[in-house]
Parts: C-alpha cells; structure tokens; sequence
C-alpha cells in the first residue's frame, strides 16, 4: 500500500497560490491588458485549500502525543507570519498613504486595523486610512480565520466520532450534508459572504478528512474515484445547486496528491506556499497604487510582481516562519 508521507501536497500548494494569484493580478491590477487572469479559478483553489487541510489536520491531530502538542504545531505554523503580514503593512503601507506619517499614526484606523486584523476579524477593519482608496488590505486573510477554526473543530471531531471508524464515516457524511444545507439556503438568498463562512465550508474540508480516515480504500480505488469526479464535478453548475462539486473536488485535489510520484520532492527547498498565499495581496495593490501596471509595460510588471512575491515568501519561510517550526 502506498505511503501516506510520499506525496504531491507541496506541489499542489504552490500551485493553487499562483492561481490565486493571477486571479487578483488581473483583478487587483486594474490593466486591460492583464484584465484576462480574473478567469483564473480563484473559489476552486481556495475550496482545494480547503481539502489539503482536511487531510493534513486530521493526520497532524492523529498522530500528535496530546492536544496541547496538536494545538502548538498548528499554532506555530500558521500565527507568526500572519502576524508578521499584519504589522508590516500597517507599518509599511504609509509610505503609499495619502495621509502624512503624523496623520497616519495618529488614525485610530490603524490600531483598529492591529486588533482587529491581529485576532483574525480582518472584515472588522480591512483598511488602513488613505491606503489603496481605503479598500481591503489583504483580502486573501478572510481564509485564515476558517482555518483557524478549523484546527479547532477537528479535535471536536475526533471527540464525537470516537474511534469506530464506521461512526466516524457516517458522522462525517451527515455534517457534510448540513454543510451543503446551510451553504445553499445562504447562496440562495445571494448572501454569499455568509454562505463562504463557517459552517458552510466545512463542505470542502470533510471530504480530505474522510478520505484520511479510509486511506487505504481510496487508494486502492483512486482511478475509480478520479474518473467519477471528473464526470460529476460539472453536474453543480448546470443544476445551481452545490451538492457533488465539494466532494468531487476533495477526490480530484487529493488524487493529485498520490499520483505523479515525480513531484514528491517539490518542497524539499521549502515551504514558500503560505508567505506567497498572505503576502500577494498587498504586493499586488502596492504596484498598483504606484502606478506601475498603468506607465509601463503590464506583462512586463505583471512578471516582476510575481518574482516579488515569490522573493517575499522564500525570505518568509527562510528567514522567519521555519525559526518558529
């Protein structure tokens, strides 16, 4: 049977923050000629987001000693450089203010920003006074509050399960229904905002904990799976209705995962996906906002703000969030 430990997650990772980041650089950038990227599948990727964690938290809960051990790992990996992206663009960003440094400080905007931003309620403050038209700041940081909560649910999870594997499965299945439920009544009533949030979510990250708690299976029948999720993944859009698409995509994103055995090694330089998911943003709205996709050649800066992102989530990682793991 094959080995949980050799897989593609790293790759698949990186590659679902590019797509997220062509999706805001044609969106973000405000060029004609970049405006095509917005067609990149930015939901998708975040919902395979989603999966990933469904996967690797359930695993990393699992195999830790204690709660406590669960709860440290999780928090050292996620908090310190969400921090670090909080309190560098409230300090960086008023050099792009159009307020002075006096005025700026003295804003009770960016305190509120800090504190709000800092306990992951970003959409209570997502601005910074006279930055980028006074719009979000980062607007990819709304994910990290559901993963937040998620490593919080699963220890919940494992609770109500136990360890009767059946239970577990049919638990499991019944949650993920009264997810859907609540995300359809919410899109319904086109609150999508809402219907994104908890529990609505928990659609797309069930589907990575069951497939973690019946490895094996899903192993042995991955191409079955893959082929069925391929085939279904589509009824979704045709019926308006989000019924199989989360599950399908759970299957598609993790048949990825074990398959390609060439890429099980991408991540052996490190693990830059996290610094290039929280620093994009702004980095993209920076060169905006100075005017740099508009006075020169877009594809050109387009290119350089993707190696500056990529810059700043090697530096992250290296120099910053793998001190703290």
């Amino acid at each position: 049977m094959q080995d949980i430990t050799k897989n593609n997650f790293d790759f698949i990772r990186v590659l679902l923050a590019f797509i997220v980041f062509l999706g805001h650089l044609g969106a973000l950038s405000v060029s004609p000629e970049l405006k095509f990227l917005e067609h990149s599948p930015i939901e998708i990727a975040v919902f395979g987001f989603f999966a990933v964690s469904g996967f690797l938290i359930a695993r990393s809960y699992d195999r830790s000693s204690s709660l406590k051990s669960y709860l440290k790992k999780r928090i050292k990996r996620i908090v310190p450089a969400y921090l670090l992206v909080v309190f560098l663009c409230a300090i960086l960003l008023s050099l792009v203010s159009t307020y002075t440094f006096a005025e700026y400080f003295s804003n009770t905007q960016v305190y509120k920003y800090l504190a709000w931003n800092s306990v992951f309620l970003n959409f209570k403050a997502p601005w910074l006074p006279g930055v980028f038209g006074n719009q979000a700041v980062n607007g990819a940081l709304w994910t990290l509050k559901i993963e937040m909560c998620y490593y919080f649910s699963v220890p919940l999870l494992f609770l109500l399960f136990g360890k009767n594997n059946k239970y577990r499965n049919i638990s499991l299945i019944i949650l993920y229904f009264l997810s859907l439920i609540y995300l359809n009544y919410f899109e319904s009533l086109n609150k999508i905002s809402v219907a994104k949030q908890l529990p609505g979510t928990l659609s797309y990250f069930i589907p990575g904990m069951l497939i973690y708690f019946n490895f094996d299976k899903f192993i042995k029948h991955k191409n079955l799976f893959f082929i069925v999720a391929i085939a279904t993944v589509w009824i979704d859009l045709f019926t308006n209705i989000q019924l199989f698409s989360p599950m399908m995509i759970g299957i598609i994103v993790l048949y990825i995962a074990y398959s390609l055995k060439f890429l099980n090694n991408f991540g052996k330089y490190g693990d830059f996906t996290y610094g290039i998911y929280i620093f994009h943003f702004p980095i993209i709205r920076t060169f905006q906002t100075l005017g740099l996709f508009k006075d020169y050649n877009p594809y050109l800066m387009a290119f350089v703000c993707m190696l500056t992102v990529i810059i700043v989530g090697i530096s992250s990682w290296h120099f910053y969030e793998k001190k703290f793991l």
